[in-house]
């Protein structure tokens, strides 16, 4: 199950991370700024995270194979309209409306709660962790290849061919289905939904834990959608925009095992916050150095040790806190506060640029949210709440 959903969001994902480098060609042929092209992938994100509550109480109840095949087809219609559109409609409804929907039944939170929900608690957050860096080894593999296939057929081929990877995520679902038995059983003991969202709801934690990840979605889409754009406006050839995109993929192979193996040792909390003030740290960095390709790539590394290894201890918090019965659906509320701060991030990112000509604002922001994140993380209560109500 874990090289099923390794595999699965190796694909999602590192499609997903491509799309940044559409940028500059979709904008040029659609005649749209960056602003309109920034929306577009915000609403993606604001859908992915709005539709993942329910898509994952679905999964808890029903499984992972069918919301994991359905969404598979979903994304590659998605990525077959943005292919034909001609204008913003077109990529509204491709880009943002359908992948974003799609996102949220074939990426991280479906299929670790599948995972979840059989593995040992020592070993969950490692698990979480090897899931995790799946999708930056398809960030690492997929991104330069994307603009490969842009350079060589077009933005709109390249889609075509993106979208007939997609199609193996829906045999890969089958590798998803556990097996009935005592470690299946476990996850029915619990609180029943309502009573879990209200528990959570009223508990301080929980929306501590929301705005250090809503802090992580504003990062990495902001990065991940406009650093490649950056790099080229400061003169450097578009291949470092792409080749830095796929360095945080590769580090965050590494980074995503490393926080995931961390976090089944110490407090998953100041794991998180020092993971937030690392980035803040980074960012500074980055700004303070003569820009130059190896600066670029050595941001790109260092943001990749720290891109996703938020996912394991996040989740990994929400099952210690909260239990296994709704898992999927409480990280996928979770998620919904990662894909607010990822739609600010990518709508922010093009707003800031069209009203200033620069995004050195939006890199002042992502400096302050990363030491709040940090300490926001801080006060988290790692146990589950004192007040639970009784399962009936």
């Amino acid at each position: 199950m874990i090289a099923a959903s390794a595999a699965i969001v190796t694909l999602a994902m590192g499609v997903r991370q491509s799309f940044g480098l559409y940028l500059t060609p979709m904008t040029l042929e659609l005649g749209i700024d960056r602003q309109t092209f920034g929306l577009v992938l915000a609403l993606q994100n604001l859908l992915f995270g709005a539709v993942q509550p329910f898509v994952g109480a679905y999964a808890d109840k029903h499984g992972p194979v069918r919301v994991l095949m359905i969404g598979a087809v979903v994304y590659v219609a998605g990525m077959a309209l943005t292919a034909t559109a001609s204008g913003v409609w077109g990529l509204g409804i491709g880009f943002g409306a359908l992948v974003g929907m799609a996102m949220s039944g074939v990426t991280f939170v479906v299929t670790m709660g599948a995972v979840g929900k059989i593995v040992a608690p020592e070993k969950r957050t490692l698990a979480f962790g090897i899931i995790t860096a799946g999708g930056s080894l398809g960030q690492f593999f997929v991104v330069p290849m994307a603009q490969a296939l842009i350079d060589a057929a077009g933005w709109r081929n390249s889609l075509y061919m993106l979208a007939a990877m997609l199609v193996l995520i829906a045999p890969l679902a089958f590798g998803l289905m556990s097996k009935r038995g005592a470690a299946a059983a476990a996850p029915h003991t619990g609180l029943p939904l309502n009573l879990a969202l209200k528990q959570a709801f009223a508990d301080k934690s929980w929306w501590l834990l929301c705005s250090g990840y809503f802090v992580c979605g504003f990062h990495v889409t902001f990065v991940g959608i406009h650093f490649p754009t950056y790099i080229t406006d400061q003169g450097l050839p578009s291949s470092i925009g792409a080749t830095g995109l796929a360095l945080i993929g590769l580090f965050n192979i590494l980074g995503s095992w490393m926080w995931g193996a961390w976090g089944g040792k110490h407090s998953k909390k100041h794991l998180l916050a020092i993971l937030y003030a690392l980035r803040g740290v980074a960012i500074i960095i980055f700004l303070l150095t003569p820009l130059s390709s190896f600066s670029a790539l050595a941001f790109a590394a260092s943001f990749g040790f720290l891109w996703l290894g938020t996912v394991p201890l996040t989740n990994g918090l929400v099952a210690q806190m909260y239990g296994l019965r709704n898992l999927t659906a409480l990280t996928g509320i979770v998620f919904f506060g990662h894909q607010i701060g990822a739609f600010l991030g990518a709508w922010l990112g093009g707003l800031v640029f069209d009203v200033t000509g620069s995004y050195n604002m939006v890199w002042y922001i992502s400096i302050g949210l990363a030491f709040t994140a940090a300490v926001a993380n801080l006060p988290i209560r790692q146990s589950p709440p004192q007040t639970a109500p009784q399962t009936p």
